[in-house]
C-alpha cells in the first residue's frame, strides 16, 4: 500500500513536475535540461556494459551533443550538476508534501498504538506516571552531511505548500527561483554561520511542533500540572563542539547562546501579543500586558537587570491562569496553556549547548594549568585518579600561547556566564570524546572546580566511548568513577544520574558494522547492570549519524528493540546533516519523528516484552558474528591498499576542500593521512560517493558465511525471526547495500595498483547480499520496506549522471597527477567538478536515516 502511494503521490508527480523543470533555461542556455535524460540513459547503458565513465561521457558528447571542445564539455557537466541538485530538492519537496499519506497515523510508533494496549481506566494514570521518568533529547549537530542553505530551505517549504495545493503556476515560479538560488557558498562557513543555519529549525519547526506534541500528551495524563516539560528537550552542538574544530572559541559559544535566547524571546513576545488579543478581561489583561512588557525588555535589554528566567515567566502565567479560572470561567485558558507549554519546554535558552572536546586536548590544557597557575604548589604533576578527583584549588590565571589550550581552560567560566544569563539548562554538559578511562573524566571534574566552581558543580560530565577497546572496558571505567567518594558526591548533587555517550560512527569506522553495534549493545548492558547496582540512573546518549554505517537507519525500531537489560527511560540522540532536513524539515515530519522517539521510550517503560531479551543461543550467535566480522574488517582495514585506495580513488580529500562546514576533515592537519585522525563523516562519505558503502556491510557476508560453515546458520535465521534488534541491523545493512552500485567503479578492477582490492570489496558486497537475503528469508533487498526502497531507487537513478561525472573527473585528475601536471587550469577545474558533485549526491541520500 505504501509503495503504491509513493508511486502515485511522489513518483508520478515527480515525472510531471520534472518535465516542466527540465524545460526551464535556468542557466541561461536553452536545452541543457533536455539533454539530461539522454545523458542518464547513456550512463546507465554504458555502466551496465562495463564501460568506464570516461568512455561513456566521451561517447555521449560525440553522439548526442555539439560540444566538441573540452571547455564546452566541462562547462556542460557543471550545468548538469546544477540541474540535478535542484531535481533532488524537487523530490524532497514531493516526499515532504505526501508525508502524511506515506506515513499512516495508525502505524506502530504513534502514541495511539501505546494507548490501544492499555485499558481505558488505567491509561491516563499509567502514561502520566511513565512520562515523569522518561525523556527524549534531540541534539542538532553541525556535522557537514547536508548542504541546503536557509534560502533553499525556505523555497522547499513554499514548494511543499504549492504541491499540496497542486498550484502548477506557483510550482513553476518556485522551480525557477530555485534554479537561480545558489546552493553553496564560496567561503567556508564559520561555526556561528552553522549555528544560524541550524537555529532555523528550532524557530520554524521545533518551536511549534514540539509544543503541540507536548500539549497533546498532556491530554493523555491524569495530572498534567505535575509534568515539568522535561519530556522533550533539545541540544545544540554548533558553537559548543570543539572536537577537532579549532575555529570554535568561547566568544562563539557565548554568541550562539545569546542568539538562541534572543530568537526564543522574540517568539515568546509574538505569542504573548497574540494572547493579549484574547485575554482582554478585567484584571487579566493588565497582567498579560505587564508580562509582555517584561519579555520585550528582556528581548531588547543588554544589562543584567533586563534578563528574564523561566521561573519568572511561569509564575506570571500561573497568576494569570488562577484569575482566569476563578473570575472568568477559564475562558481561553487552553491558549494560555499552549504558551506555557513552550516556556516549559524551551525555558529561556531554547536548546542546551553541549560542549565537546577531545580527551587529549583536555589533558594538554590540564597540564598547562597545573604547571603555570601560581596558586598550585606542584609544578610537575603526576597525579593518580584519586588525586585528580580531590583537586579543587581555585586558580586565577594560567599561561599559554596555544589558542586551543586557552579556549579549553576558559570554557568553565564561559559555561558559568551562560548559565547566569540563560539558566542552567542553557549549557550544562561537557562531552569528552575519545574518552579512554576514568582519568579523562576526573581531569574535567578537577578543572571545573579549579576554574569556576569550588563546591557543587552544575555540570554533567559525559564520557564518549568510541573505539571497540574503549567500549569493552567502559563499565570498568564507570565503576571506578561511581566508587570514588568525590565523584559520587557530584552525582548525588546531579540527582544520581550519569549520562554516557556512545559513538556509532567511530565505532563502525574502527571495528566494522556488526562488531560496533554489538559492542555498543553489550556496553549498554554492562553499564546498566553496574549503574542499577550502584543506585545510579544512567542515560545513554547515542551519537547516531545519517547512513546506517554511522548509526542511522530506522531509529525508532532500534530503540524499540532494546529489552529491559538496557536502561531506556531516556533517549538522547544526535541528529545531523540530511537527517535534520529529511526527518525534521517540515512540521508534519518533525511532529511524527518526535512522537516516534517518545513512543519508543514509552513502550520500553510501560511494557516488559520478554521477546526483546536475547537467549544464550542468540548471544552466542551475535558474539560470533561480531568476532568474525571484526576479524574480516580488521584484515581489510590493515591492508596496505586501504588508505591509499581512499586517498587516490575516492573523493575523500575533497571533503576538506569543499566549503561545507567549519570543521577540518582531519583531527590533526598533518601532510600524511593517518587513519586514526580521519573523521567518520568524510570516511563514510568517501565510500558513499563511490557507491560502495563499505562501512555499512563489510564483514557482514563473511561472518554469516562463517556461521554457515560451522553449522549455525539456522540459529542465525531464528535470531532474525525473534530479535527486533538483529532484524533492525539486517534492515539497515540492506539499506547500505541498496545504495551501492559497483558498476560505477567496475573499471577499477583493471587498475594495476587497486584492481585486486576493488575485487575484494565487490566479492564481500555480493556475499553480503546473498547471506542477508538467506538469513532474512527475503527474495530481494528491503522486501519489507518497498516504499523506502522505491525512494532510494528513484534518487539513485537521479544522481547517476552526477556520480558518473565525479568518477570521470577523478580519473582525469589521476591522469594529470601521473604526468605531474597539477598547476594548470584544467586540473583546477576538474577538482572543482569533484567538489560540486559532492553536494547533490549527499543531499540525495536523505532517506538513509
Amino acid at each position: 500500500m505504501q509503495s503504491e502511494t509513493f508511486q502515485n503521490e511522489v513518483e508520478l508527480r515527480y515525472k510531471l513536475y520534472n518535465s516542466i523543470f527540465l524545460t526551464l533555461p535556468l542557466d541561461g542556455i536553452h536545452g541543457t535540461g533536455i539533454l539530461i535524460p539522454l545523458m542518464k540513459d547513456e550512463c546507465r547503458k554504458g555502466l551496465e556494459e562495463g564501460k568506464s565513465p570516461v568512455e561513456i561521457l566521451d561517447h555521449f558528447f560525440e553522439k548526442q551533443t555539439n560540444f566538441k571542445s573540452e571547455t564546452e564539455q566541462l562547462d556542460f557537466m557543471f550545468r548538469v550538476i546544477s540541474y540535478i541538485e535542484r531535481q533532488v530538492v524537487l523530490l524532497d519537496a514531493l516526499e515532504d508534501a505526501a508525508f502524511l499519506d506515506l506515513h499512516d497515523a495508525r502505524r506502530v510508533g504513534k502514541i495511539e498504538s501505546i494507548k490501544s494496549r492499555l485499558s481505558s481506566d488505567e491509561r491516563k494514570e499509567k502514561i502520566g506516571d511513565a512520562l515523569k521518568d522518561l525523556a527524549v533529547r534531540i541534539v542538532l549537530t553541525a556535522h557537514p552531511t547536508q548542504f541546503y542553505p536557509s534560502t533553499v530551505l525556505a523555497i522547499i517549504n513554499d514548494l511543499i505548500d504549492a504541491i499540496q495545493k497542486n498550484d502548477l503556476l506557483q510550482i513553476k515560479m518556485l522551480l525557477t527561483q530555485l534554479g537561480k538560488t545558489p546552493f553553496f557558498k564560496k567561503e567556508r562557513p564559520t561555526p556561528y554561520d552553522e549555528a544560524k543555519s541550524l537555529s532555523w529549525y528550532l524557530e520554524n519547526i521545533f518551536y511549534q511542533s514540539a509544543s503541540e506534541l507536548y500539549g497533546d500528551l498532556m491530554k493523555e495524563v491524569s495530572n498534567p500540572e505535575e509534568q515539568d516539560g522535561n519530556i522533550l528537550a533539545f541540544g545544540f552542538w554548533p558553537g559548543g563542539d570543539r572536537d577537532g574544530n579549532p575555529f570554535v572559541k568561547v566568544d562563539t559559544t557565548i554568541a550562539v547562546a545569546d542568539r538562541l535566547r534572543s530568537i526564543l524571546l522574540a517568539n515568546y513576545y509574538k505569542d504573548i501579543r497574540k494572547l493579549r488579543r484574547r485575554l482582554s478581561f478585567k484584571g487579566v489583561y493588565e497582567k498579560v500586558v505587564a508580562l509582555e512588557e517584561r519579555i520585550l525588555q528582556a528581548v531588547n535589554g543588554e544589562d543584567t537587570s533586563s534578563r528574564i528566567q523561566q521561573v519568572e515567566i511561569l509564575q506570571s502565567l500561573a497568576v494569570i491562569e488562577k484569575q482566569l479560572i476563578e473570575e472568568h470561567d477559564g475562558f481561553f485558558v487552553e491558549l494560555l496553556h499552549e504558551f506555557r507549554n513552550k516556556v516549559l519546554l524551551f525555558g529561556t535558552h531554547f536548546a542546551g549547548i553541549d560542549i565537546r572536546q577531545d580527551s587529549r586536548i583536555i589533558k594538554q590544557a590540564f597540564d598547562v594549568l597545573c604547571s603555570t597557575a601560581p596558586e598550585l604548589k606542584y609544578k610537575n604533576y603526576s597525579l593518580t585518579f584519586e588525586d585528580l578527583t580531590k583537586l579543587n584549588t581555585p586558580v586565577s590565571l594560567f599561561q599559554s600561547d596555544d589558542e586551543v589550550v586557552k579556549d579549553t581552560l576558559s570554557l568553565f567560566g564561559t559555561i558559568k556566564e551562560i548559565q547566569n544569563r540563560n539558566g542552567e539548562k542553557a549549557c550544562n554538559r561537557i562531552i569528552i570524546s575519545n574518552c579512554r578511562g576514568e582519568d579523562d573524566v576526573a581531569r574535567v571534574f578537577a578543572m571545573a572546580k579549579m576554574c569556576a566552581w569550588q563546591n557543587e558543580i552544575p555540570l554533567d560530565i559525559i564520557p564518549l566511548f568510541e573505539t571497540i577497546d574503549d567500549l569493552e572496558k567502559a563499565a570498568i571505567t564507570m565503576r571506578k568513577l561511581y566508587e570514588n567518594e568525590e565523584y559520587a558526591k557530584h552525582l548525588e548533587f546531579r540527582g544520581k544520574k550519569q549520562t554516557i555517550m556512545l559513538g556509532f560512527s567511530d565505532g563502525t569506522k574502527d571495528g566494522g558494522y556488526f562488531s560496533a553495534n554489538w559492542n555498543i549493545y553489550k556496553a549498554k548492558e554492562n553499564i546498566t547492570k553496574l549503574s542499577r547496582e550502584m543506585g545510579i540512573t544512567v542515560a545513554f546518549f547515542d551519537g547516531r549519524g545519517g547512513p546506517p554505517a554511522r548509526g542511522g537507519g530506522n531509529t525508532h525500531k532500534f530503540y524499540s528493540s532494546l529489552g529491559n537489560t538496557i536502561e531506556n527511560r531516556e533517549i538522547q540522540v544526535t541528529i545531523q546533516g540530511q537527517t535534520i532536513s529529511s526527518k525534521f524539515g517540515t512540521h508534519d515530519s518533525a511532529r511524527f519523528y518526535q512522537e516516534r522517539l517518545l513512543s519508543a521510550a514509552l513502550e520500553n517503560s510501560l511494557f516488559d516484552d520478554p521477546e526483546k531479551l536475547l537467549s544464550d543461543t542468540d548471544r552466542l550467535i551475535m558474539e560470533k558474528l561480531s568476532d568474525y566480522s571484526l576479524a574480516e574488517y580488521q584484515r581489510f582495514k590493515s591492508s596496505d591498499k586501504f588508505v591509499p585506495y581512499l586517498e587516490k580513488m575516492s573523493a575523500l580529500n575533497y571533503y576538506g576542500k569543499a566549503n561545507i562546514g567549519s570543521r577540518p576533515g582531519k583531527r590533526k592537519q598533518s601532510e600524511k593521512l593517518n587513519f586514526e585522525d580521519l573523521r567518520a563523516i568524510p570516511f563514510v562519505g568517501a565510500w558513499s560517493q563511490m557507491k560502495q558503502n563499505v562501512p555499512g556491510f563489510f564483514g557482514v557476508g563473511s561472518s554469516l558465511k562463517k556461521l554457515e560453515e560451522e553449522g549455525l546458520f539456522e540459529d542465525a535465521r531464528k535470531l532474525y525471526q525473534s530479535s527486533l534488534f538483529f532484524k533492525t541491523l539486517v534492515a539497515n545493512s540492506m539499506q547500505s547495500l541498496c545504495k551501492s552500485y559497483f558498476k560505477l567503479t567496475e573499471y577499477m578492477k583493471n587498475d594495476e595498483e587497486f584492481g585486486e582490492f576493488w575485487s575484494w570489496i565487490h566479492e564481500e558486497y555480493q556475499l553480503s547480499i546473498e547471506m542477508l537475503l538467506r538469513v532474512s528469508d527475503q527474495d530481494e533487498l528491503m522486501q519489507t520496506a518497498l516504499f523506502l526502497k522505491d525512494s532510494i531507487n528513484l534518487r539513485e537513478e537521479m544522481v547517476l549522471p552526477l556520480i558518473t561525472i565525479q568518477q570521470y573527473a577523478l580519473i582525469k585528475i589521476r591522469e594529470l597527477e601521473k604526468k605531474n601536471v597539477t598547476n594548470d587550469t584544467k586540473y583546477s577545474i576538474l577538482q572543482k567538478l569533484v567538489i560540486r558533485s559532492l553536494y547533490g549526491n549527499i543531499n540525495a541520500s536523505r532517506n538513509s536515516a
